[in-house]
């Protein structure tokens, strides 16, 4: 695979510093049951890194000290890890915000019985990979079957209340695009799904976030490739928007690996970049006797990607 961070460290971008951290994102390990052509943490069944119990166990901890109100479990699939559900049990405890990046079809796999309900009666949030409402789009970018296994995902998870007016259970839905362009208006994408999802399978969702492909891992490696690299990073820096950079994920969001160790965001996690400036690690454990807050963010070429056009965040846009 080809290694884009020489190239994406050519590329100067505008220096940011952190605001109040309120989020803790943490990858529990890159084994997963798909593996996506986009997929910037290069996940896949063969992956075999997963968080140990101690550095789990640092997690509520963490919430705790730091005053957090959100983990944002990711992988992977972040529901594979065997403490996934201890781990949900005792944030929720705490009253932290939990959000699930669910892929769908991980709830239809053997040990996974009994996910969707648990989900459910723990009020966790679900952010869905759907990267479109067409069954030959979807196969095709994550593989053969993906689209309906993700239908009838969907399907339960409405039956359960999430998605449903005043449940309170939010489903929220991540386009991601095929190819080297940026994603289309937001707003207008989501009106699509709506009304496509609904007319052809009953389903119903709050959120459609369009996130912008990162020129890093997987997706990455696939522009060298093919050459278009360079078109690319052309594309995404001729759409940059300033105001984006008061929005971004990195000013109030910590990225956690699999092993504890810090980075600005999951993107800087998979380039090997650490926490910061300094390029001294920093480990989950720190933020137990200090926090981070206003301190430099460790930037390069694809943070365009967060800032092209309508923006790009965990959350989807920046404009709305």
């Amino acid at each position: 695979m080809h290694d884009t961070l020489p190239l994406l460290k050519k590329t100067p971008f505008p220096a940011l510093r952190r605001a109040q951290l309120d989020t803790l994102q943490v990858n529990l390990g890159y084994r997963c049951n798909q593996s996506c052509v986009h997929c910037h943490v290069n996940a896949g069944p063969n992956r075999t890194e997963m968080m140990d119990a101690d550095t789990l166990a640092l997690i509520p901890q963490v919430l705790a000290a730091r005053g957090l109100g959100t983990l944002d479990l990711t992988g992977g699939a972040p529901e594979l890890h065997a403490g996934f559900r201890d781990l949900v049990r005792a944030a929720r405890a705490q009253g932290v915000r939990v959000i699930d990046r669910c892929n769908l079809t991980i709830l239809f796999e053997p040990g996974q019985e009994g996910l969707a309900e648990f989900l459910a009666e723990q009020g966790v949030d679900i952010v869905a990979s759907m990267p479109c409402y067409s069954a030959a789009n979807v196969d095709k970018q994550r593989g053969e079957g993906v689209f309906d296994l993700s239908i009838a995902a969907l399907q339960k998870l409405n039956q359960l209340g999430y998605g449903q007016p005043g449940s309170g259970l939010l489903l929220n839905l991540v386009y991601n695009p095929q190819g080297p362009s940026l994603p289309p208006d937001q707003q207008a994408l989501q009106a699509d799904y709506k009304r496509e999802l609904l007319a052809h399978f009953g389903i119903v969702f709050n959120e459609l976030y369009a996130l912008t492909n990162m020129p890093i891992q997987r997706f990455g490696s696939t522009l060298v490739s093919k050459g278009t690299f360079d078109s690319y990073m052309d594309l995404l820096k001729g759409s940059f928007q300033q105001h984006n950079l008061a929005g971004v994920m990195c000013r109030n969001t910590v990225s956690v690996d699999w092993q504890g160790w810090l980075s600005d965001c999951d993107f800087n996690q998979q380039l090997g970049l650490p926490l910061g400036t300094s390029g001294l690690q920093r480990h989950l454990r720190d933020l137990l006797s200090s926090g981070i807050d206003g301190q430099p963010i460790r930037v390069a070429g694809h943070c365009y990607g967060c800032t092209a056009g309508q923006g790009s965040s965990c959350g989807g846009a920046l404009e709305h």
